[in-house]
């Protein structure tokens, strides 16, 4: 018998019975499901549908507070969960007690730890405020107000009792030294000059260096310079005692007047500092004021009024300020780096010259600005940022966070402080994909723990009467906040159907409504283009095409590999072992099907049904079960009561990457059972389609590429009439065809078969009875399955004589 056929294959069998009817290859939206002309009669959407599920999951999670009652809103990008959570926060109605404001001051005690003080929402700016003018009077009032009348007066009433206890000092020495022709003469000035003892000679204090030039030049006589030397010997230890007394005089003079500055400074201080205190009653605040206070009389009042540089420590840092007394803060972080969480410490180079890291650096991160609060962060990125994400846990599990400088630290670089850690309470909602909450759960032990709510978000919509008009509220809603021109009814279904189409599921519409609106905003463009008023079902194909093409490089490179021969696809005629399986390649959002051609070869032997592809390592794993699926189908379909004896190979021809997925082992079966019989199979039908043992046909993905793909092929082939794709029956809620395919079909240039079992597709490709077991197990002469398992006793009857032949001639 020949093994192939290049004739076309009319089909000789009525298959009718399986050719999918025309209304269920494209579900259509209609101009009554949403009672609308155009969007401009369409309130735009404010509320959420069809993920009743995720809300109350998510309204539980907000509700619930202890340990680990975090939130994990599990759902694909584009499906508006974030638009969801923030509605749903917005939407509540939340109290939240517990937030305050948070300010940083410094810490008199531990210069490298900066003091924290918690307020009471709205009071953080207030009590700054209240210490700027604390400083304002410090720099520019203090000085006069030591200067004042009362305070010089206590003053002169010092110095002028110091002065008379001086002169009562020094004057039994005076008159001494007087007497025997000596005087005191002070040397240098201020706190550092000396009391001398001179000679006097002709009526002037002669100091000893020319005393001795006089004595030595004859000015003075051997006697007087010796009888003033002798004398200055004596008054010398008496200068030393009286010395001491003086100084402690003035030591105590300088105290008497530190203490009346001390104490007028502390009075006036301690009077504007109790008002601070009379405001805010938190012990850490008067803490701080008493340090400030403390620091002025102790160690500024030598320089009031002549440095104000000083006055920068005791500045105010509000780090965080709450706007009201219960308002939730809802913190979105987009870029959850380190320091955009936790905060940061920036250098201040107000301080001095240098910079240096002080208390007014500290900058809160969205951790500290969500406290009392909720943050929203998407999983995937703090996933990128690893310390962050360990930084995350642990503020989490310990409800401790602090500020750490990690920037800009350098050897020989300033000391880093480390700021007082802050007590938080937020509630953190992640946003993730499915994929990324099993990575966590599996690889990392605390998530569990850390996140105890799980809201799934749906990325399906029911494609009923209240999906569809949703679906037209969401669009109004892009109209209206990205100022498109409106959408008129035919545009608005067109929408509506391509949500649809990436469902890909029966009775279902897509809530990834990112791309939706990105389709819309390409459709407005064409519009405005050919300045029309509305956006038309027109503007939408168009859009829809327009975006196809722009990726469809490898597909059109594939057909034009078809055309010139460089890929074998036949789309004609019958081959025994061959028929064309449907596979398809991914281009960001959009998939393209193709056709590849698989064959089966096969003879008498032991090793039984050979994957080459798996053999090749080029099998996925899913494909490779999909194929021992179809082993035991084998022998369940033919249950010869027999071993099967014979060797077969199956590949995808010109295949030259990794090959998953079991949608084409429905294909494989029919290839191989064509092999078998040596019955050919049409070329002119692609199949599609996956199989359990019992020889049903399952469900597949991407059917609508899958058809598109090969009407396509055979477009470019030239229609016969005779051209098709079989399909799971249970596909075919999913069918969103082309327009142009649709078209093709109803002028019967095309057809889309579905069937549910192994034998029903044999009987479209193969155009023969496949055969029914009658009573006794057989099937009737003549029909493709009787053949198989004839043909199979037959190979195992020649591979039996092959091993009888064998074993003779061993024992020989």
């Amino acid at each position: 018998m020949s093994n192939t056929s290049a004739d076309r294959h009319p089909s000789k069998k009525d298959v009718s019975r399986y050719r999918v009817p025309e209304a269920d290859l494209r579900w259509r939206c209609k101009h009554s499901d949403f009672d609308a002309d155009s969007t401009l009669q369409i309130e735009p959407a404010t509320g959420i549908l069809g993920q009743d599920t995720a809300v109350d999951a998510l309204r539980f999670g907000l509700d619930i507070s202890g340990p680990g009652q975090n939130i994990f809103v599990r759902g694909l990008t584009g499906t508006g969960r974030l638009t969801l959570v923030r509605r749903v926060l917005e939407g509540m109605t939340l109290k939240c007690p517990l937030i305050k404001d948070r300010c940083y001051v410094h810490n008199f005690s531990q210069p490298e730890r900066p003091r924290l003080i918690t307020l009471p929402p709205k009071r953080g700016q207030e009590f700054r405020r209240r210490v700027d003018r604390l400083i304002d009077f410090i720099r520019n009032d203090l000085p006069t107000a030591l200067s004042s009348e009362g305070i010089n007066a206590r003053r002169r009433n010092v110095e002028q009792s110091a002065q008379e206890s001086l002169r009562e000092l020094i004057s039994p020495l005076e008159s001494k030294l007087q007497e025997a022709g000596f005087t005191m003469v002070s040397l240098g000035a201020g706190p550092v000059s000396q009391t001398a003892i001179f000679p006097v000679v002709d009526g002037r204090a002669v100091a000893p260096e020319e005393f001795e030039h006089m004595h030595a030049r004859g000015e003075v006589t051997d006697a007087i310079y010796k009888e003033k030397r002798d004398l200055n010997v004596q008054f010398e230890p008496m200068l030393a005692a009286l010395g001491g007394k003086v100084n402690k005089l003035r030591a105590e003079h300088e105290e008497a007047i530190e203490r009346i500055l001390a104490d007028s400074a502390s009075a006036i201080l301690k009077d504007i500092v109790s008002g601070i205190k009379e405001n805010f009653e938190q012990p850490e605040v008067a803490t701080f004021l008493d340090e400030v206070v403390d620091d002025i009389i102790h160690d500024r009042l030598g320089s009031i009024g002549e440095d104000h540089e000083f006055t920068r420590m005791y500045r105010v840092n509000v780090v965080t300020e709450q706007h009201g007394e219960s308002a939730c803060p809802i913190i979105t972080e987009n870029v959850p780096t380190l320091r955009n969480l936790i905060g940061a410490v920036d250098f201040d180079y107000e301080m001095s010259e240098e910079s240096r890291p002080t208390h007014m650096g500290i900058r809160a991160g969205s951790m500290l600005r969500a406290d009392g609060g909720f943050l929203i962060i998407e999983a995937r990125e703090i996933l990128e940022e690893p310390e962050a994400w360990k930084v995350l846990k642990r503020t989490v599990r310990s409800g401790k966070l602090e500020v750490i400088p990690t920037d800009n630290v350098f050897p020989g670089s300033a000391p880093m402080i480390k700021p007082e850690p802050i007590d938080v309470v937020v509630k953190i909602v992640m946003l993730g994909s499915p994929e990324t909450y099993y990575a966590l759960d599996a690889y990392d032990p605390e998530f569990p723990h850390l996140f105890k709510v799980l809201a799934d978000f749906d990325d399906l919509i029911p494609r009923d009467k209240a999906g569809i008009k949703h679906y037209a509220a969401v669009i109004s809603r892009f109209t209206s906040d990205e100022k498109m021109l409106p959408f008129e009814w035919t545009a608005i279904a067109a929408l509506v159907e391509q949500g649809a189409r990436i469902a890909a599921m029966k009775n279902k519409l897509s809530a990834r409504f990112g791309r939706i609106a990105d389709i819309a905003r390409e459709s407005a463009l064409h519009a405005s283009q050919r300045k029309a008023e509305m956006v038309t079902g027109d503007d939408v194909l168009n859009a829809f095409v327009q975006a196809k093409d722009r990726a469809d490089l490898p597909a059109r490179r594939f057909r034009e590999y078809i055309k010139d021969g460089t890929i074998c696809v036949e789309t004609a005629g019958a081959v025994v072992g061959q028929l064309n399986g449907l596979a398809v390649i991914k281009a960001g959002p959009m998939v393209y099907g193709f056709p590849t051609r698989i064959t089966a070869t096969i003879g008498p032997g032991t090793a039984g049904v050979i994957n080459i592809d798996r053999e090749a390592s080029l099998s996925g794993a899913i494909h490779t079960k999909g194929f021992y699926i179809l082993s035991g189908l084998l022998r369940g379909l033919l249950h010869t009561g027999h071993p099967l004896a014979f060797e077969a190979s199956v590949a995808f021809e010109q295949s030259y990457g990794a090959i998953d997925g079991d949608s084409a082992s429905g294909a494989e079966i029919c290839c191989l059972l064509s092999a078998l019989t040596e019955i050919p199979l049409r070329q002119d039908v692609a199949m599609t389609g996956a199989i359990d043992q019992r020889g049903n046909i399952l469900a597949v993905g991407a059917v609508n590429e899958k058809i598109e793909g090969f009407y396509d092929i055979c477009q470019d082939a030239g229609f016969t009439g005779t051209q098709g794709v079989i399909i799971p029956k249970t596909n075919i809620g999913e069918l969103m065809l082309r327009h142009d395919v649709t078209k093709a079909c109803e002028a019967g240039q095309f057809s889309v078969y579905a069937v549910s079992s192994v034998p029903q597709a044999l009987e479209i490709l193969a155009d023969m009875e496949i055969g029914t077991r009658d009573s006794k197990g057989l099937f009737p002469k003549g029909t493709l399955l009787s053949i198989a398992v004839e043909k199979a006793t037959d190979y195992w009857r020649e591979a039996s004589s092959h091993a009888d032949k064998t074993k003779r001639t061993t024992q020989t």
